[in-house]
């Protein structure tokens, strides 16, 4: 039911057949865990055979046992009980045979996805495996094991309705195929109800027809199958009873012999209301050990122990019509129209350098392909890593390639599948490529005159090579079938006169007969053998480090094509797979590279804060917003401020190794980061200095006051836009009314020169009831070092006093000396403000603006609103409280406005009083209504949080200025019609 929460599982048990995968499907699954796939508190087991061929059942039978196993010990039992299962959810996943088409079997081949989760991750066919079982079909099932086969990927538009009320037995859950299909797979026979009466595999059309639904489809062995409780343990029960004792590890330990047996057609099968014990006795079932052969007696016997043990318990059938079921054929064609024919991006967790020459039709899935590679229509390239220039044809599937591949591809045709394989023998590892044609059958008999090597007949390739079909297959035993090509040993390993052989050995099958004296030479393993013999641990280990490899080469693109793609997922993955530290010295070096743009400079930084945080871990180490002025770091931020960002980030650099041995640190460093990228942010935002004209004037007469009353203004559309890095790298597009409050223009500020060359500043604010003044003397320079400190008393005019040059601190002359040759004396500056304190109308901005103008008129200097505008923009990134240009805007230009800012720096404001009709401002008027919640609306601890998301590209984010900028331009529309004078219709 689609309402229900997904299953939390107890347990996730992964089973496999070669043991020296363990360890690296272990990590794999523990990523996984990491990530959220599965549930934080599950307990994960990858459980190897005890031996080959132990068939899924035997398979299921050890994993269960395992699985009690360690529940019992978290239990504090002695021994394996089955009380722990009473609350237990299980998940059995077997990992299936070998596959050709991944080194590292089908449950971890990678496909063209991207992950949702919040670390960046591939999507492999168990992810998407795990998702559908734990939301879509398990949720709402009782305590009980689940067990499913990861060699198909199942796909449900929708969750099934599965009633569980009142539910024993065993459930199987199927898919709809259709009837030709099934002849290679096998189907449920139900009685029209939901019991099932047989299972059919691989059976003649007109058998499978008898199970054909109302749909004409035939319900598939589709893989999920669920035991509750009870038949849980009834099945436990059976890893005593010898033969079944052979297919534990406890059985093996034991000196039990193997013994291969099917979760289908043995396990099952004993359920099934149509099979008598004679039938499931001493049946023939294809796929399963005969029980009239060899080992017809333990086989026999088994089947004994099953039909004793689990014969009773009803078997059920859930029918889901709209699923579909694909499972991964070992046909190369097959598997690459699987790949090419997703909905989805030509490149997944890839480093295209020139995307446009991929055709449109193929995937680049986790490769770095650098310089001029040219990828033609339907090809895959997987886990490659490529130099140009190339050109690699169509309908190809390269798989584990490095640069040296570049040579081969010249001569490379189409429809050609090369792949990589890391391989060991004993102690010996080695790299072993092996070469095939796109329309081989693998499994086609070498005798069937169809059968095909590198897309040709075997007697053509024979008869162009020179090659003998015995130098190929050997002898081959008597009374065994015709070997296939799977066992063909093709595939040069080494020389005896130089030792490993290379990519030259697949150049040497696609050429022929000028490479067959060393071909014959050379010791050789067939596809089969390649595949037994994988070392998956270095082979994950190639992916991710091809994975992280290609992640930060797009962290470089991302930063320097200054794309609004969010890296925050690219980083919770670095740091959960410790290569944080070369994305560290990544991000420091696209900063120090960036003084041309410190917008990109100071989002690389706000990315080593956000890497920090990501290493500290989620909720330690205390909450990213606070200080950053810790001695420790101000060399570095020094060298920032001077302008030296190349020596600024290496001091940062040198400093951030001594903060990441603790949590707490490593947020505490985090916030000096971002603290370092305000430095740089208010460099940048500082170009918009260059916008102010000031033209010299008639200076007052001494006590002559200059004042300025200014309104307070409303955000219509489109706020948040104007904020700075937003405002230049995206542009903003703001529409913002000036109004008064109480009829009176609230906010204003007035100056006067005096004698005394002293700067007397008086700030008043709050209303009548609950007005609070500040004065403060300033008579030296010192008294003004704290202008940037926004808490300080009089910062906000001391910063006035600074950015409208009437003041100079870097300097050797004295405030006295300043004021006398500046001013003729001193000055006396004003101002207040009668709304409350945080009222977010724009406040402090409007003052600054009030204030700037009343101190350069004092000066006898002019300037205009929109130098206004640019200086308080200035003025506010000295006084460090950041902020965007919409606040002046809205309370220095009167009416209705629309302000924009291009995605560029300098930082360059324009506005447009918008030609409202007397009516229309006059019904706005009349549906606006001012209300005081009393709430203080704290600006710089939420524009710290804003800047950080969109430094961070949060999606959401994104988004919604997105939504902001196109709002902004919609209500200019509607109320002004498409075209608004200086701006285009966009």
């Amino acid at each position: 039911m689609s309402h229900l929460q997904p299953l939390n599982w107890t347990v996730v048990v992964l089973t496999c057949q070669h043991k020296d995968s363990v360890y690296a499907i272990q990590k794999e699954l523990e990523l996984r865990q990491q990530c959220g796939h599965l549930p934080q508190e599950a307990l994960l087991l990858i459980v190897s055979d005890p031996e080959q061929c132990l068939g899924s059942g035997g398979a299921t039978l050890n994993a269960l046992l395992v699985a009690t196993e360690h529940l019992s010990a978290r239990a504090g039992h002695t021994v394996v009980t089955a009380d722990v299962l009473d609350d237990a959810h299980i998940l059995i996943l077997h990992t299936g045979r070998d596959f050709p088409w991944d080194s590292c079997g089908r449950a971890f081949s990678w496909l063209p996805a991207q992950s949702q989760a919040k670390a960046e991750q591939p999507v492999c066919c168990l992810d998407l495996l795990l998702d559908c079982l734990t939301k879509q079909i398990c949720p709402g099932s009782p305590p009980g094991v689940w067990v499913c086969s990861t060699d198909a990927m199942l796909t449900l538009p929708t969750a099934p309705a599965i009633s569980w009320e009142g539910f024993s037995g065993v459930r199987v859950v199927s898919l709809p195929g259709s009837v030709s299909y099934a002849t290679n797979h096998g189907v449920y026979l139900t009685d029209g109800q939901d019991r099932v009466r047989d299972i059919i595999y691989r059976g003649p059309k007109d058998r499978i027809r008898q199970a054909m639904q109302t749909d004409g489809k035939v319900p598939l062995v589709s893989g999920p199958v669920f035991f509750c409780r009870q038949a849980s343990e009834r099945l436990l029960q059976t890893h005593v009873c010898p033969p079944l004792d052979g297919c534990t590890y406890m059985g093996m330990d034991s000196g039990a012999p193997s013994l291969q047996i099917s979760l289908f057609l043995d396990v099952l099968l004993c359920l099934c209301l149509d099979v008598n014990e004679k039938q499931f006795m001493d049946g023939e079932r294809q796929g399963c050990i005969s029980p009239s052969g060899p080992q017809g007696a333990p086989v026999r016997s088994a089947r004994a122990v099953l039909w004793k043990m689990l014969r009773g318990i009803p078997l059920t059938i859930v029918y889901v019509p709209d699923g579909c079921y694909d499972y991964l054929t070992v046909s190369g064609d097959e598997h690459i129209r699987r790949i090419t024919e997703r909905e989805s991006k030509r490149e997944t967790l890839s480093h295209v350098q020139k995307l446009q020459l991929v055709s449109e039709d193929s995937k680049v899935i986790n490769s770095v392909l650098e310089g001029d590679v040219s990828v033609l229509s339907g090809t895959v390239i997987q886990h490659c890593c490529l130099q140009g220039p190339m050109v690699i044809p169509s309908g190809c599937f390269l798989s584990g390639l490095d640069f040296s591949a570049s040579a081969l591809c010249p001569s490379l045709p189409s429809n050609i599948i090369i792949q990589r394989h890391r391989v060991q023998l004993g102690d010996l590892k080695l790299i072993v490529f092996t070469v095939l044609g796109r329309h081989d059958d693998l499994e086609a008999s070498c005798a069937d005159p169809a059968a095909t090597f590198l897309n040709e007949k075997w007697s053509s390739y024979c008869s162009r090579t020179g090659i003998q079909p015995g130098e190929i297959w050997g002898t081959a035993d008597k009374g065994a079938g015709p070997p296939c090509l799977l066992d063909a040993r093709l595939f040069p390993v080494l020389l005896p006169s130089r030792g490993a052989v290379g990519l030259e050995g697949v150049e040497g099958l696609l050429e022929g007969a000028g490479r067959v004296k060393e071909w014959r030479e050379a010791w050789k393993l067939s596809l089969r053998e390649v595949l037994s013999c994988t070392d998956q641990q270095e082979e994950l280990h190639w992916r991710r480090e091809l994975f992280f490899q290609a992640a930060q080469r797009r962290t470089v693109d991302t930063l320097k094509g200054r794309t609004e793609q969010s890296l925050l997922p690219s980083i919770r993955a670095t740091v959960l797979g410790g290569q944080q530290e070369n994305l560290l010295q990544t991000l420091d070096f696209v900063a120090a590279g960036s003084s041309e743009d410190l917008g990109v400079a100071a989002r690389c930084l706000a990315c080593v804060a956000d890497v920090l945080g990501c290493m500290a871990g989620e909720g330690k180490g205390g909450l990213r917003s606070g200080p950053a002025a810790n001695p420790c770091w101000a060399p570095a931020f020094a060298l920032l401020e001077k302008g030296d960002l190349l020596g600024g980030v290496k001091a940062l650099a040198v400093e951030r190794k001594n903060w990441l041995n603790r949590p707490d640190l490593l947020v505490r460093a985090a916030r000096h980061y971002e603290g370092a990228g305000q430095v740089l942010l208010r460099q940048a935002v500082m170009s918009a200095q260059r916008f102010v004209a000031v033209s010299q004037g008639e200076v007052p007469p001494i006590g002559e006051w200059q004042e300025f009353e200014c309104p307070a203004r409303l955000d219509l559309s489109g706020g948040w836009t104007d904020t700075p890095p937003i405002a230049f790298e995206c542009g903003g597009t703001v529409v913002n009314v000036a109004v008064k409050v109480d009829g009176e223009r609230p906010i204003g500020a007035r100056a006067r020169r005096i004698r005394e060359p002293r700067l007397l500043l008086v700030s008043t604010s709050g209303g009548q009831d609950c007005r609070v003044t500040t004065e403060t003397m300033c008579e030296t320079l010192r008294d003004l070092e704290d202008h940037c400190q926004p808490q300080a008393p009089g910062a906000l005019l001391k910063a006035v006093c600074v950015c409208s040059g009437l003041v100079t601190l870097s300097t050797q002359q004295t405030l006295v000396d300043q004021l006398l040759q500046g001013c003729g004396g001193g000055l006396e500056l004003h101002s207040w403000s009668l709304l409350p304190h945080g009222s977010g109308m724009g406040t402090s901005s409007i003052l600054a603006g009030a204030a700037l103008a009343a101190v350069y008129r004092c000066m006898g200097r002019m300037v205009d609103t929109n130098s206004l505008i640019h200086a308080v923009l200035h003025l506010e990134q000295t006084l460090t409280t950041g902020g965007g240009w919409q606040d002046q805007v809205g309370g220095l230009v009167g009416g209705v406005k629309l302000a924009r800012s291009s995605a560029c720096l300098p930082l360059k404001v324009q506005v447009e009083k918008l030609n409202l009709s007397e009516d229309f401002l006059q019904s706005l008027q009349q549906h606006l209504l001012l209300v005081y919640t009393g709430k203080t609306r704290l600006a710089r601890n939420l524009l710290q949080d804003v800047v950080r998301s969109w430094y961070s590209r949060v999606p959401s984010i994104v988004e919604n200025i997105r939504q902001l900028k196109r709002c902004g331009l919609c209500v200019c529309r509607t109320w002004c019609g498409a075209g608004i004078a200086g701006f285009p219709p966009t």
